[in-house]
């Protein structure tokens, strides 16, 4: 089937005062219909980078320098500003990283839901409360807070009504942005429960972006991880979590507490991501891998549908 996003060999730069940071580098992955797409990795791997590419919002000094970017065939990078004003929301939307930051604080609830279906769908101020309290009940909240303004809800009301705010138009394709971010585990489980119900019933895709390797595994059907800009593993989701195959997957999987079984010492990462002309992870790395100082691996296929970034033939 013909994915519905399709990324290939998209490149980020930061550029100013004469010089340049990478900030995406050679980054390719689809996303079929209907499917959970996961992209993990710390802080500053290049997450949100790439979202906001594929949603065409990056603003300078960043910029896409090289890559493609298809949604259904179509090319994003080609898009006027018309054609990208009906893209974004109606086709594909984005839930970003804070909810309040997303929400204007001097207007209602009701205001702000209202506002989509009047811009989009040209809807009477009548017929567009009506579907805004239509969107509030599809997301567990009661019509009765379409009066509230953003700091009269709790943190976890807040996501959901960007959520809602996201689906309203019904779009192919959801990004979600951390979406978790600051909400407490009982909070985020019932997040991710209203995601899973919402994207079970309209059937939309997702590229979910989160640095919570647990939380990903569990939602999602594939998922690649990002170190430094690139991808350094993609492989089905529950493959990835029982087996890692790159050194740095395997170290984010140690930086989480295990539930069941005995105490174990956790062992993190020490030092901070970097980009490099070689693996930028080499200096992190416990593995001895003389090799990886002087060489960028390239992502190959290792295993039936494990893609992984390794130097010296195979995984640790």
């Amino acid at each position: 089937m013909e994915p519905v996003l399709d990324v290939r060999h998209l490149r980020v730069e930061y550029r100013g005062d004469g010089r340049s940071v990478v900030g995406a580098d050679d980054v390719s992955f689809s996303v079929g219909p209907g499917e959970i797409f996961g992209l993990a990795g710390e802080s500053g791997c290049g997450k949100s980078t790439i979202a906001n590419a594929v949603m065409r919002l990056l603003k300078p000094p960043a910029e896409i320098t090289a890559g493609s970017v298809r949604f259904q065939g179509r090319d994003v990078l080609a898009m006027g500003a018309k054609e990208l004003r009906s893209f974004r929301w109606r086709e594909i939307a984005m839930v970003f990283q804070s909810a309040m930051n997303s929400l204007n604080p001097v207007l209602t609830i009701g205001e702000q839901l209202g506002d989509i279906f009047t811009t989009h769908e040209k809807l009477k101020r009548r017929a567009a409360r009506e579907r805004a309290g239509a969107l509030l009940e599809l997301v567990g909240i009661d019509p009765g807070r379409l009066k509230a303004y953003p700091h009269q809800l709790s943190g976890g009301m807040r996501q959901r009504v960007v959520i809602a705010m996201a689906v309203a138009l019904e779009p192919r394709m959801l990004i979600m942005d951390e979406p978790t971010t600051a909400l407490d585990v009982v909070v985020q489980q019932e997040i991710m429960a209203q995601i899973r119900d919402l994207q079970r019933d309209l059937g939309f895709s997702v590229l979910f972006i989160t640095h919570d390797m647990s939380l990903m595994v569990e939602l999602s059907d594939r998922m690649g991880v990002m170190y430094g800009g690139r991808l350094v593993e993609l492989a089905p989701a529950r493959e990835l979590f029982a087996q890692p195959l790159h050194p740095y997957t395997e170290a984010l999987m140690n930086a989480f507490p295990p539930l069941t079984g005995p105490r174990a010492e956790l062992t993190g990462l020490f030092d901070a991501p970097r980009t490099a002309d070689s693996c930028g992870f080499h200096v992190r790395c416990p593995a001895d891998r003389a090799d990886c100082s002087a060489n960028i691996p390239d992502l190959r296929e290792v295993a039936p549908g494990r893609w992984a970034a390794l130097t010296g033939g195979g995984a640790r």
